[in-house]
């Protein structure tokens, strides 16, 4: 059995495009109660911010899948521990659309 180096780095871009989708829907749920009749103020920025976070969490995968096309992959110690913060953000976020 031969050793593949790049395969490891596909995983992990494929990874992080899977968490990219995942979070776009999450952040479509989340983004749902400020189209509904009656959504007042705080639904509304409560949305904006979801789909903040959401850009956010996009660019960061994105940055991150290119820094793995070098050669050797670079390391992504602040980016992963950013975007774990971002995803924690975004959960909570919805959380609190889908309570008001």
């Amino acid at each position: 059995m031969s050793r593949d180096p790049g395969a490891s780095a596909e995983r992990t871009r494929l990874a992080w495009r899977r968490t990219g989708l995942s979070a776009t829907a999450v952040a479509l749920l989340a983004t749902r109660p400020a189209f509904a009749p009656g959504a007042g103020t705080w639904t509304f920025l409560a949305a904006g911010a979801a789909m903040a976070l959401w850009a956010g969490l996009i660019g960061l995968a994105y940055r991150r899948a290119r820094g793995l096309n070098a050669l050797p992959p670079q390391p992504g110690r602040l980016t992963v521990t950013t975007y774990a913060a971002l995803t924690i953000g975004l959960a909570v976020l919805g959380g609190a659309l889908v309570m008001l």
